[in-house]
């Protein structure tokens, strides 16, 4: 019963490979508009601290081929040492309107949603284009996405990302997750039930949107305010889309040790973010079910080579096709051993109700809200 029961899993787990690649085809069928009424753009970026590559990431931003753009940067603190390099290149850019806002404490737990709200009450532009620290672009983005929102029904875009990790083994294995699993769930949730969500690393929103679903009040509570941004935008009738545009999610370098936990984080955070999609995604790891039906039945082996050639094409699919991913295609042997890891971190994830974000620890609700444990 057991061999029979794996046997099921895994037949659906290569009915999922199938659809990322269908998904993964149709997503790069998509052609951007052609640029004819740019608009003014407002770009917010919430700073906390110096990253791997900081400077790097804020100047592809301030050297935009686009014509009307500003720049808000918005810290916790007056020491922070990512004014500095900030304040650097907002002298060397003096042509680009630029501002730093120091926010103080959040009187809520979601730092990030505070200093966005601030920084939103200081925007000039109605076309918002909201980005982390650790994103870095091409000189096309802004108007990639200002085509994108020529369509009047448009009211929020995400942006998928590359993940490009640094000097670290498990990072480097994250990276690979993040290009060959984690956006073939997003491409087939796109396919099969449209874009109901939104990524957290860069989502640009017209203003009228975030007033409608409530502003940032709306999410401020909750640990994953992108996936609930996504969300009421769509339940409000605003189109929602993945942009055209892939941007680089600078992932940067951590210990074993900081990188379970920042999966962990991850996964607790998903679970209570959307519980069935949570479950569904037994089936994005493929090769770990396979495995343990080879076990189970070592006569049944050629399920486990389908198996893993299906995942290939998959991973393959996403990671050179859509993102054009060159780490993914170096490594790719490493595929398997991320696959295991990430299955362990998905069965983690089913238990305990707290994290660890940025040095506190937090409560995570049922709901997807947190709050700081004393």
């Amino acid at each position: 019963m057991l061999a029979w029961f794996l046997l099921a899993l895994v037949t659906g787990s290569l009915v999922y490979c199938v659809l990322t690649i269908i998904a993964a085809i149709r997503y790069r069928a998509v052609r951007v508009p052609e640029l004819h009424t740019p608009m003014a753009i407002s770009i917010l970026k919430p700073l906390a601290g110096v990253d791997d590559g900081l400077e790097e990431n804020l100047r592809s931003f301030f050297e935009q081929d686009y014509q009307e753009f500003e720049i808000l940067f918005a810290v916790r603190k007056q020491d922070d040492p990512a004014i500095a390099v900030a304040e650097r290149l907002r002298n060397r850019y003096p042509r680009i309107p630029s501002r730093l806002i120091v926010t103080g404490e959040p009187p809520y737990a979601n730092a990030k949603v505070y200093s966005l709200d601030l920084m939103l009450e200081a925007a000039r532009h109605d076309l918002l284009v909201m980005a982390d620290s650790d994103i870095r672009v091409t000189r096309d983005m802004l108007a990639t996405i200002a085509a994108e929102f020529q369509d009047p029904r448009l009211g929020l875009a995400t942006c998928p990302y590359r993940a490009v990790p640094g000097r670290s083994f498990w990072n480097i294995l994250e990276a690979i997750g993040l290009n060959t699993e984690f956006i073939g769930g997003v491409l087939v949730a796109r396919m099969l039930d449209g874009m109901k969500f939104a990524l957290g690393p860069t989502i640009a929103a017209r203003r009228a949107t975030l007033a409608g679903i409530g502003g940032f009040d709306a999410v401020k509570e909750f640990l994953a305010e992108d996936f609930v941004m996504g969300k009421l935008a769509a339940e409000r009738g605003d189109g929602v889309i993945l942009s055209s545009y892939v941007i680089e999610h600078r992932i940067g370098a951590q210990s074993l040790a900081a990188n379970l936990k920042h999966r962990l984080r991850w996964n607790r955070s998903t679970r209570r973010s959307r519980p069935a999609g949570y479950v569904g995604q037994l089936f994005t790891n493929p090769l770990p079910l396979a495995l343990m039906l080879w076990i189970a039945r070592p006569a049944w082996w050629p399920v486990a080579a389908v198996t893993l050639l299906l995942r290939a094409a998959a991973g393959w699919a996403t990671a050179r096709h859509v993102l054009e991913d060159s780490l993914t295609g170096r490594l790719f042997f490493l595929v398997p051993v991320q696959d295991l890891l990430s299955f362990a971190m998905w069965v983690g994830g089913f238990f305990g109700n707290t994290i660890l974000w940025r040095g506190r620890k937090y409560y995570l609700r049922a709901d997807g809200r947190f709050e700081p444990v004393a």
